[in-house]
């Protein structure tokens, strides 16, 4: 479990959190969500002890592993040493060591460059190195920031059925992005930050429920946009009125790209 209560952090005249506030179950995945400056990776870095807060504090139980969005790897190092280095800080030894590293290097499709150094890697591989060193010793609580920026579909693919795999064994993660729909691949809850501060919260069908989708209709010569908090009910009304053909029909609903925009013109 991961609780955020109050944090505070201002460097300078910029205040980076003012009150961020987040709690997380044993077995949820939390997706946080902002733009750029709406305090992700100030809120991360205290989270994971790199940083000290100014006001408010973080309570974590059980072992925490972190992710941070840039690499933090060892260009002379194999992908093997790098994984007993992780392994071993975190407490595992011998055989078990041995098994742990397998085993995530099997998860994120790292055998065959276990025995290569870093430093030759691809893109992918040393991103989906990076995040096996949060993984390798199953933490109780674990941080992920942009854990998938420029990776490839292989990457991601392999990163998320393993955040998927750690949350239903009991994890609490915490998955920064700005990829909105792998927070739907991951059956994520949302928190949204704006000015270091989380302004909502919930499941994304609590979060999207009332939120307008769009309804389209094409004719022979006319194509008819109705934006509505009800689709369905919205196209049969459309429908019952009209005396020509229709061509074609698109039902769009409301997305977390659709709810990031609300909330930030309103807050």
């Amino acid at each position: 479990m991961l609780s955020a209560n109050g944090l505070v952090k201002r460097y300078g005249e910029v205040s980076a959190l003012n009150g961020f506030s987040l709690h997380v179950e044993p077995g949820e995945i939390a997706g946080l969500v902002g733009h750029n400056g709406a305090g992700k990776t100030t809120f991360f870095e205290i989270a994971a002890g790199l940083v000290v807060p100014d006001a408010g504090d973080v309570r974590i139980e059980g072992r925490l592993d972190a992710a941070p969005q840039q690499l933090a790897l060892y260009p002379s190092t194999s992908v093997r040493e790098t994984l007993r280095l992780f392994g071993g800080l975190a407490g595992l030894r011998r055989q078990a060591l041995a098994r742990a590293i397998d085993d995530v290097a099997a998860e994120m499709s790292l055998t065959d460059v276990l025995d290569r150094r870093i430093a030759v890697l691809s893109g992918g591989q040393q991103r989906r190195t990076q995040a096996a060193t949060a993984l390798i010793a199953r933490p109780d609580v674990l941080l992920l920031d942009e854990p998938t920026v420029g990776a490839d579909p292989e990457t991601r693919a392999a990163l998320l059925a393993a955040v998927r795999r750690r949350a239903d064994a009991g994890a609490a993660v915490v998955y920064c992005t700005h990829y909105l729909p792998e927070l739907s691949d991951l059956g994520a809850t949302i928190a949204v930050a704006k000015d270091g501060r989380v302004i909502a919260r919930g499941t994304g069908a609590e979060l999207l429920n009332g939120l307008p989708g769009e309804v389209r209709v094409l004719l022979d010569d006319t194509e008819l946009r109705l934006t509505t908090s009800d689709p369905t009910a919205a196209l049969a009304e459309l429908l019952r009125g009209l005396d020509r053909p229709v061509r074609e029909i698109d039902i769009r609903r409301p997305s977390l790209d659709d709810l990031y925009r609300e909330l930030s013109r309103a807050s």
